[in-house]
């Protein structure tokens, strides 16, 4: 009995099984790379990722977590190259750091799926993606409407609290958003700070923007919506927040969707999981050995507003 659980533990083959005894399933090791659990869009990633795994046994799936840092992120993934997982998926911090490291992955033969963000090099099989300059853009519309109406004319005032610098979604939201707003030379983003995608740092941020302009701020666009509630949470300490609309993305039911009903956002913008697609897409790779994914999908947004 011991020598039978020795070689389960150490994955070596055993004989062929009984005659009438069910064959044990194949079993896929899968390796998820997360930036960062700590933000609420991440952690939905992971519960989801979970979740549609759950209903195949034959597949273990392992999540680590970078906790926002590159470095840890990079060394986790070089460990996991280690163990040859039979698939790697990877929600890279930063675009830079992890371009070299996931093609280390490829070049051991791991196929690799780049999960929403983007690197500077394509090392990945496929990257499952939405468009955020087309967010921003519909930000951009969204905002430009909104300032029409309450001023009579495309004008006003807006302070930008975008994500972390040099990630895709930070840059693209803002450029989309440029792309329409510049077109209305009286509406003008008076302050733009950085809070790398938390609540508690974009209201440190929403508060000197508060300090800076004791009046005249017409919408605060945040790159996601844990900035956006803290920025309202930052203007509500000052008794401001009716002062101005708040703007954000990522839509998850519990919390952007939510503030948007509660009337504390006026609009936010879905950006999806694209989790459901890396679980199509990744079970294809391990099950069908001539299937050649699409080197990019691109996920579909929606702005969600109360009726």
């Amino acid at each position: 009995m011991a020598g039978a659980l020795l070689l389960l533990a150490t994955g070596c083959n055993e004989a062929p099984p009984p005659t009438g005894t069910a064959t044990p399933p194949e079993r896929f090791l899968v390796v998820f790379s997360q930036c960062n659990n700590a933000e609420p869009y991440r952690a939905s990633q992971n519960r989801r990722l979970e979740e549609l795994f759950s209903s195949h046994p034959e597949v273990k799936l392992v999540i680590h977590d970078g906790q926002a840092d590159a470095a840890k992120q990079i060394a986790q993934i070089e460990n996991s190259i280690r163990q040859k997982p039979s698939l790697l998926i990877v929600a890279p911090l930063q675009r830079d750091a992890l371009s070299r490291v996931m093609g280390e992955a490829l070049a051991a033969g791991i196929p690799t799926i780049c999960l929403e963000r983007d690197i500077v090099e394509p090392n990945y099989t496929t990257w499952i993606r939405c468009d955020n300059f087309a967010i921003g853009a519909m930000a951009g519309q969204w905002m430009t409407e909104y300032l029409t109406r309450k001023n009579g004319a495309p004008k006003g005032n807006i302070v930008e609290i975008r994500g972390m610098q040099g990630v895709e979604g930070a840059i693209n939201r803002h450029a989309g958003a440029l792309s329409v707003l510049t077109n209305h030379s009286e509406i003008r983003i008076i302050h733009d700070a950085t809070a790398n995608w938390f609540q508690p740092v974009a209201m440190d941020r929403m508060t000197e923007a508060l300090n800076a302009h004791p009046v005249g701020i017409d919408v605060v666009y945040a790159h996601n919506d844990p900035m956006a509630y803290g920025a309202y949470l930052a203007a509500k300490e000052k008794g401001r927040e009716k002062e101005m609309v708040f703007v954000g993305v990522d839509g998850l039911p519990h919390e952007g969707s939510r503030y948007v009903q509660e009337g504390i956002l006026g609009v936010t913008f879905e950006y999806p999981l694209c989790v459901d697609k890396a679980v199509e897409v990744g079970l294809r790779l391990l099950k069908e050995p001539g299937f050649r994914p699409e080197k990019t999908y691109l996920m579909s947004s929606r702005m969600i507003a109360r009726p």
